[in-house]
C-alpha cells in the first residue's frame, strides 16, 4: 500500500508585520484557488496561539513551497512558513503511515 504524504505548513506570524482586512481576504482567495485545484486539504488559524495551520496534497515539498512563496501573507511579509512532511495515519493503513 502506498503512502500518503500531504505536507503541514505552519503559517507564521512576522513580529510587527500588520495583518489587514485586505490581506486575509486576498489569503482567502488564494485558498479558494488551492480549494479549487484540489490542493488544499483544511486550513486555518489556532484559537490559542497566533500561527495557522495549512494541509496541503501535492507533488513534494518543493511544489508546498511554491504554493506559499506566492502566499498574499508571505509576499506581504506577514508572514513566514515552515514547511513539514505529515505521514497520514488512518485505517486504510492501519493507522501506521
Amino acid at each position: 500500500m502506498a503512502t500518503l504524504t500531504y505536507y503541514a505548513v505552519e503559517l507564521i506570524p512576522v513580529e510587527g508585520a500588520d495583518l489587514t482586512p485586505d490581506l486575509i481576504a486576498k489569503h482567502a482567495g488564494h485558498l479558494r484557488e488551492l480549494d479549487g485545484d484540489g490542493k488544499l486539504i483544511l486550513a486555518g488559524p489556532f484559537a490559542d496561539d497566533p500561527r495557522g495551520l495549512l494541509v496541503l496534497n501535492c507533488a513534494d515539498a518543493g511544489a508546498a513551497r511554491a504554493i506559499l512563496d506566492v502566499d498574499p501573507l508571505v509576499v506581504a511579509g506577514v508572514r513566514t512558513y515552515r514547511v513539514h512532511s505529515w505521514l497520514i495515519a488512518n485505517a486504510d493503513n492501519g493507522y501506521t503511515p
